[in-house]
């Protein structure tokens, strides 16, 4: 068992943001532990931490699994970190690899692919090329609040509209509506449909769990207008975090399926290499009564460790309290009628195959989606 070592002062937290501290990554030679070191603590508030936005050429878009667990076998991220801050967040290790920390990092030192939708075009356009189900935003939101200006996501959505290409979405943000107007008819086509996270209904709690996310009234609306334009909606209660979140589930699903969601699905706490140090700073600095009962809860549903990665066990857990999470979930989809699988019902039979058309100049070469002379 990982202890949770004193927090020096209490440590501050930054406003608007989930991560305590700029945890070093693991692949870090040089580790830094708070140390008193005899002064008076200062008890003023952590300054403002600012965002800033890096442009990425990326070399590829798609990424393809095989895992069990999941609905879906390729996805598209168009953003590296997240905005949103979700402490919880799996993709937070990611950043590790950027030789940045998982923690403060992650959510304020920000990748965007511009060159994403021409690269999808140009993916799309291989002869090789066999349509599926694209999920658009799984490991950092493909709304999060950079996305209003940058409009990756939207070009993205633009290039399977022009290509009748299949896409579900997951989002914490109400943004994913300005993009209706591609949506709605992509989901008349039964090629389209979004899931809409919402971990908890107490906007205090959402605020510190997922600080930068639209609030849970403001999402609960967002599922009311996706419903109404006629887009399937799922609701993702993701993650369930014992004695935090979990006394809320069937609440919250209540309050999705009054708002028009049709099927809906959980995850519980996974706490992936740096998410389980993070995890427990947060937990010391925002739930310190408690911070012990979460965490042996967790270590029980994942065999005695904190994260248990094998197939089959890391989304759901196993053990006692994991099987009552399970019945609790299923007994009130039953009842509120969530059974909905909506994802493996997109249609990929449409697909249009853009056309790669040779520049006069040059070796490379540029897309047309609608020149299919």
């Amino acid at each position: 068992m990982n202890s949770v070592k004193p927090l020096i002062s209490p440590l501050a937290w930054y406003k608007g943001r989930g991560a305590i501290t700029h945890l070093p990554g693991r692949f870090e030679v040089d580790q830094r532990e708070p140390f008193d070191d005899g002064w008076p603590s200062n008890d003023a508030p952590a300054p403002l931490l600012h965002t800033k936005v890096f442009s990425e050429q990326a070399k590829s878009i798609l990424t393809h699994n095989t895992s069990p667990d999941l609905p879906f076998n390729v996805s598209l991220n168009p953003y590296r970190g997240c905005e949103h801050g979700c402490i919880y967040c799996f993709a937070r290790p990611t950043h590790s690899y950027l030789g940045l920390s998982p923690g403060l990092d992650f959510e304020s030192r920000l990748y965007a692919k511009v060159n994403a939708p021409q690269l999808l075009e140009r993916e799309l356009a291989r002869p090789a090329y066999l349509p599926q189900p694209i999920a658009l935003g799984v490991n950092t939101d493909a709304y999060q609040p950079i996305e209003r200006e940058l409009r990756i996501t939207r070009r993205i959505l633009e290039v399977l509209h022009a290509c009748a290409h299949p896409v579900g979405l997951i989002t914490k943000s109400s943004l994913i509506e300005r993009d209706i107007d591609l949506l709605a008819p992509m989901a008349e086509r039964q090629q389209a449909m979004v899931a809409i996270t919402i971990t908890t209904l107490d906007a205090a709690l959402a605020r510190i769990l997922e600080p930068r996310a639209a609030a849970p009234e403001r999402r609960l609306r967002t599922v009311r207008t996706l419903a109404a334009a006629g887009i399937p909606v799922a609701v993702s209660i993701a993650p369930v975090i014992p004695f935090v979140t979990e006394p809320e589930l069937e609440r919250v699903l209540e309050a999705c399926a009054s708002a028009g969601a049709t099927s809906a699905h959980y995850i519980a706490l996974r706490l992936p290499w740096e998410v389980a140090p993070l995890f427990r700073q947060w937990l010391e600095a925002h739930f310190p009564d408690r911070s012990q009962r979460v965490m042996n809860r967790v270590q029980e549903m994942h065999g005695g460790k904190e994260y248990n990665a094998e197939f089959g066990q890391r989304m759901k857990g196993q053990g006692l309290w994991a099987n009552l999470l399970r019945q609790r979930f299923a007994k009130a989809t039953r009842r509120l009628g969530l059974n909905g699988r909506q994802y493996e019902q997109l249609d990929s039979s449409r697909f249009i195959r853009p056309v790669i058309k040779p520049i006069a100049h040059g070796d490379s070469s540029q897309l047309s989606l609608f020149d299919h002379e």
